[in-house]
């Protein structure tokens, strides 16, 4: 794999990913440089290695010459796995989320993030309804478990209500097992930490198995939420995201969920950085739904579960 310019940055765990799909990837950078010796490095590393995939991953304008290097490297290397193909479209294809520009030049790919259709839509709440039921009465013991190790660790109410963004970007109340002191907010809201000392050691568990998530399947039964979906916001957080994503509301044009592509795809995060990027996997999510991709976070959410992952 190589790319071609720096418009994007990896993630380290893109990397990990992307190292084991690719033998090599290298970066050749033109800003500022003369196309020969551009052209001259990328033969450099192509004669080094056999190469499959070369990323335009290009902000700055491309000279015509490079462009014309590049459009005749198809013809050269007889390999019928060789690609060019726009950063855009290696995020889809390779990484499975939708990139966003780090500035607002450029949105046209907001246009193909639409509400599901009519057909979708029935399929979705057909798989709300089997898998919200389903987990409750699976879970039905572990439930009645937890609430009786909330009231023992922690004086106070063992479920509650929170306001969080829904569909539309109207606030409805989600339900959650209580995994925080019940003063934890008393100096205002705050995003919950590694090793958070307001979380008591029930709720520490529970958090990691996502136990806590499951008194959600209430709101999904109601229809504020699906099973699967991007997760629902604090409408203090979305303000503040949106300072810096402006787009960031356009998660909202579906049901949010209890659990979700960005939340098997991404580890867990708490700033407007790490927001971004769960909004990449969210829009891909949305413009790429299909039962297969449905069953797939079904089958990841599992395996985090029972891999006790994430905070």
């Amino acid at each position: 794999m190589l790319l071609l310019g720096q418009k994007y940055k990896f993630t380290k765990l893109e990397l990990q990913r992307l190292n084991k799909k690719f033998n090599s990837i290298n970066t050749v950078i033109y800003k500022d440089k003369e196309s020969a010796e551009v052209i001259d490095n990328i033969n450099k590393i192509l004669n080094k290695d056999s190469y499959t995939v070369i990323v335009l991953n290009t902000k700055e304008k491309v000279d015509d010459d490079i462009i014309k290097y590049l459009t005749n490297l198809k013809f050269k290397i007889q390999n019928s796995k060789f690609k060019i193909i726009s950063i855009e479209h290696f995020l889809e294809e390779y990484l499975y989320k939708c990139y966003i520009p780090e500035n607002n030049d450029d949105l046209h790919y907001l246009d193909d993030i639409k509400p599901f259709t009519l057909f979708q839509y029935i399929q979705k709440r057909t798989i709300d309804y089997v898998a919200a039921v389903s987990l409750l009465i699976l879970t039905y013991p572990i439930l009645i478990y937890s609430r009786h190790r909330i009231k023992k660790e922690s004086v106070g109410t063992s479920m509650f209500k929170q306001d969080r963004v829904g569909l539309n970007n109207k606030e409805f109340k989600c339900n959650k097992f209580r995994s925080m002191k019940l003063d934890a907010e008393k100096d205002g809201a705050q995003f919950a930490s590694q090793n958070d000392d307001r979380v008591f050691p029930w709720g520490n568990i529970m958090r990691k198995t996502r136990i806590d998530e499951i008194p959600q399947c209430l709101n999904v039964l109601k229809g504020e939420m699906h099973f699967i979906g991007p997760r629902p916001e604090r409408k203090i957080w979305i303000e503040q995201f949106e300072q810096e994503i402006p787009y960031y509301n356009q998660r909202h044009i579906i049901r949010p969920g209890i659990t979700g592509w960005a939340q098997v795809m991404y580890p867990y995060g708490d700033g407007t950085k790490d927001a971004r990027q769960k909004l990449m996997y969210d829009l891909y999510y949305i413009k790429h739904w299909s039962l297969w991709l449905e069953m797939k976070v079904i089958w990841k959410t599992i395996l985090v579960v029972l891999g006790k992952k994430g905070i």
